[in-house]
């Protein structure tokens, strides 16, 4: 595996468990796996590099310690509210993180273990193929942020587990269990909790082993989908970003580090 582009990743950690599998770790255990900064930039360049790496035929993604990722880290949500051009370069990251996660040609498989939240639900969902243990918890997490769900939800959940669901669990910012999840076909499989990265691995070693034009072909033809939703997706992270303006967002962000139920505004302008 040609290694040179790896050593440009501070925030991402990477392993390689079987022939052509690049195994990506979220790794910050302190902080529950939270998005910084600095993982953000890097998971949407991750995508290019793996793309471009003849030695990686599939991706598995986790997150350390047994725990996906909660999601956004607190200070980089600060910077986004209070700074313009932090707010601007992190909106238009969150419109590519999607985007090439979607045209990376190389099969993704997620392992989610614990929490996935925010920026690390999207790339669990976007995954090819998601395996999720019994007592992982989905959740969107920006209604509870005081913004719109933004990111990848507008297009993938009405997708994968349609309009009602979607709503429901969107709008009211509804955890949902590992099983539920696949019960309701958010997640590809669900395993026991201490199964997870042993079947994602089995699951990667499968695709290492099929034939990579056929695979990438098939995953292109499928994403047109997620492509043909891509105004509603450039929609909906536009107006997450204009929510970080708000005072709703003020007040979300405060009570999530306050923990503590939130008290947003009961009338609203829209």
């Amino acid at each position: 595996m040609n290694r040179d582009w790896l050593a440009d990743y501070e925030g991402l950690k990477f392993d390689r468990p079987g022939e052509g599998i690049l195994e990506i770790i979220l790794d910050k255990p302190r902080t529950v796996n939270s998005v910084t900064e600095r993982m953000h930039t890097e998971l949407v360049h991750v995508w290019r590099d793996i793309d471009a790496d003849p030695d990686v035929s599939v991706v598995l993604v986790r997150g350390a310690d047994g725990k996906f990722s909660s999601g956004g880290d607190f200070d980089m949500i600060e910077a986004i509210m209070k700074d313009n051009e932090t707010r601007l370069r992190v909106w238009k990251e969150a419109r590519d993180l999607v985007y090439n996660v979607i045209n990376c040609s190389k099969p993704i498989v997620a392992a989610v273990e614990g929490p996935a939240v925010g920026a690390g639900l999207a790339v669990a969902l976007l995954s090819d193929i998601s395996i999720a243990g019994r007592t992982a918890r989905f959740v969107d997490g920006h209604v509870r942020l005081g913004v719109a769900a933004g990111d990848h939800a507008a297009i993938v959940w009405p997708l994968l587990v349609g309009m009602a669901k979607a709503k429901y669990y969107l709008l009211l910012n509804e955890p949902m269990s590992g099983e539920e999840a696949e019960r309701l076909g958010l997640v590809s499989r669900c395993v026991e909790d201490d199964k997870v990265v042993e079947t994602a691995l089995e699951t990667a070693k499968r695709l290492a082993k099929g034939s990579p034009s056929a695979i990438r072909l098939t995953k292109y033809a499928l994403n047109n989908w997620l492509r043909m939703a891509g105004p509603i997706f450039d929609a909906s992270t536009a107006l997450e970003f204009l929510g970080f303006m708000t005072p709703d967002a003020e007040e979300g962000l405060a009570s999530l580090r306050e923990k503590r139920a939130p008290q947003f505004p009961k009338r609203s302008p829209l």
